[in-house]
């Protein structure tokens, strides 16, 4: 039981207060760990460890290693336990049990990018400084940095100017927060605030999307309750792109969604000829570009997004193509104003200031300061290693994919950016070649369904794959073919 404060008086003979201090051992220790510095030390030798052993590891973890995570399943103790012994725990068994995607080059799933070395350094020291990026005020190095990296986006983009950028975990919420600006500013033009109003008797908006939308379209539209039922799909051709021929008449009253990089694919949409047909009618466009939208920082690719700046939204990660540690999203908008109402948050503590105040573009208050990372990997590349870092990934993939083609291997889409679609002569054969290929540790790829036929789903997006590793790749390609007789 806690000890009741007692009143005693003190040498003047006036009341202090005698406040028992529970804690005072443990904060006694705790000091001393950060003064000596040795479970640090413990940290980061592992960490080295780990980023030493991870370019010639296996990919994925072997059975006797994810069996061995049971190890965890123990009682919370009732008595303390050693940092030490905490970290040699989290070291031995989980290290072993991660995906080894940062800096290996050999892992191909769900667009995952690696990791910078100039990222994760930044991010190690941002843990440190373990800022609440909520407001300026709680953090000024927080709000000074999303400011820069909104600057430099907005201009990467070619947005117009008095663009805005909020900084949240990922596409998922990205996509939410600009459909959330667009919902506001839509129903806002026909004379209602569904701040206060709500939905339930609101002005209908019509939702315009492609046959292949991304999930998490579907998941904002959901959360949003705007309800994908309501969603008037328009077909798409052979490589998922949006067929503008088959749009419907659209109005003021439209949500447009379009993709710059086809979750399979790797597909654009034609910008050029939708996004004005558009916004003349006073639609809002979100373009979700979780990876695709970095090929406007590619001389080369850059075309692909051609017309994306006449959009009103946009979403996409660091965590993909541009290499920054998990987790980094970011919505993009033209409309200040419409993004900052869709989630503002008001309260007689939340002190705003003349400076970047990064809560009111985000739906989170307390979250991470994301904007260390990010602003380190742009400062770090500028303008030229941006377009070597998204050129050269481009490259690889289409490396990839001739080879594998050269190897008889089917090539199932046109390598557009990043993304190769592989097929086998007899798709009953697909998914057992996929679950080869990830027991094999080699590698890691994933799988998926193209136009109702299995694939195997390569999605080429690490600074650290390199012609050398992609070679690596077709001959394991080619070796788990041999093994299970698919020659």
């Amino acid at each position: 039981m806690p000890q009741a404060t007692m009143h005693q008086p003190d040498a003047a003979g006036r009341d202090k207060i005698d406040c028992p201090d529970a804690f005072a051992e443990w904060r006694a220790m705790l000091h001393q760990q950060l003064a000596d510095k040795a479970l640090f030390e413990q940290a980061r030798k592992a960490a080295y460890t780990y980023l030493d052993e991870q370019p010639n590891r296996r990919v994925s973890p072997d059975p006797q290693v994810l069996a061995a995570l049971d190890l965890f399943d123990q009682p919370l103790p009732d008595a303390p336990t050693a940092a030490t012994t905490v970290m040699e725990q989290l070291d031995s068994l989980g290290s072993p049990a991660t995906i080894a995607q940062a800096t290996s080059g050999r892992y191909f799933g769900l667009v995952n990018g690696g990791v910078l070395p100039v990222a994760l350094a930044a991010r190690w020291l941002a843990d440190a400084w373990d800022q609440n990026a909520a407001l300026y005020l709680s953090s000024p190095i927080s709000g000074k940095l999303e400011q820069l990296c909104q600057d430099w986006l907005c201009t990467l983009m070619d947005l117009p100017r008095g663009s805005v950028a909020g900084f949240v975990s990922g596409s998922s919420t990205a996509i939410l927060c600009g459909l959330a600006a667009g919902r506001h500013r839509l129903l806002q033009r026909q004379g209602w605030d569904v701040n206060r109003q709500g939905l339930s008797d609101a002005p209908r908006l019509r939702l315009i999307a492609g046959k292949h939308a991304h999930a998490t379209v579907l998941k904002a539209v959901a959360m949003l309750g705007l309800g994908t039922d309501n969603i008037e799909w328009v077909p798409v051709d052979r490589q998922g792109r949006i067929h503008a021929d088959s749009l419907p008449e659209l109005d003021d009253r439209c949500l447009v969604m379009l993709q710059a990089g086809n979750v399979n694919s790797g597909a654009f949409d034609d910008f050029a000829r939708i996004i004005p047909l558009a916004t003349a009618v006073g639609a809002w466009v979100h373009v979700d570009g979780a990876f695709g939208l970095w090929a406007k920082a590619s001389t080369t690719l850059r075309s692909l997004c051609d017309g994306i700046e006449g959009a009103q939204s946009f979403s996409l990660d660091g965590h993909k193509t541009l290499n920054t540690p998990y987790d980094s999203g970011i919505v993009l908008c033209s409309d200040d104003e419409a993004l900052r109402s869709a989630l503002a948050a008001n309260g007689s503590y939340i002190l705003y200031s003349q400076e970047r105040d990064g809560m009111a573009y985000t739906p989170e208050m307390s979250r991470r300061a994301r904007a260390v990372e990010l602003w380190a990997v742009l400062k770090f590349l500028g303008r030229s290693g941006l377009d070597d870092l998204v050129t050269g990934i481009h490259q690889r993939a289409v490396q990839l994919a001739q080879g594998l083609k050269e190897a008889g291997f089917e090539i199932r889409n046109e390598v557009a950016f990043n993304q190769v679609l592989v097929g086998l002569g007899n798709d009953e054969h697909v998914r057992a070649f996929i679950a080869a290929l990830q027991a094999d540790g080699t590698i890691w790829v994933g799988g998926g369904t193209w136009f109702d036929r299995p694939v195997i789903r390569v999605s080429v997006c690490s600074w650290a794959t390199s012609p050398a590793i992609i070679t690596e790749i077709l001959a394991t390609f080619k070796r788990v073919r041999m093994q299970l007789g698919l020659e």
